[in-house]
């Protein structure tokens, strides 16, 4: 069981997740709708695993992966993103995300992606 911080600007595309980790056994330690919060968030929980979405307000999945990777470089990150955003995928491995996963979300990959991350 990992504890894990959810960011996605969308309540919908959380909570999706959430219930999919849930079932999983895994605990949510948060939820972020932008990537302020999620760095915000990651410093207070020290989560084990963040899922990460590329488009947010205020400070994009790309800037919060980079903040967050510069001060924890151990950070397990997966990044979250819609069809035809392969670009800014590579941008976010090349930055330090372990993996992605492509909304809409299909519950075996997502399972797939953190048991993989995490080890």
């Amino acid at each position: 069981m990992a504890r894990i911080l959810i960011v996605d600007d969308a309540k919908f595309m959380r909570m999706t997740l959430s219930n999919i980790l849930i079932k999983a056994n895994h605990e949510v330690v948060g939820e972020a709708e932008n990537g302020v919060e999620a760095i915000e968030l990651f410093v207070k929980e020290k989560p084990d695993l963040v899922t990460l979405d590329i488009t947010m307000p205020e400070k994009n999945g790309i800037e919060a992966l980079k903040e967050i990777k510069q001060e924890y470089p151990q950070a397990k990150i997966i990044m979250c993103s819609a069809m035809g955003q392969q670009k800014m995928v590579v941008e976010a491995i090349e930055a330090g995300a372990k993996d992605f996963i492509v909304k809409p979300f299909d519950e075996n990959r997502v399972i797939e992606a953190i048991n993989r991350v995490l080890g």
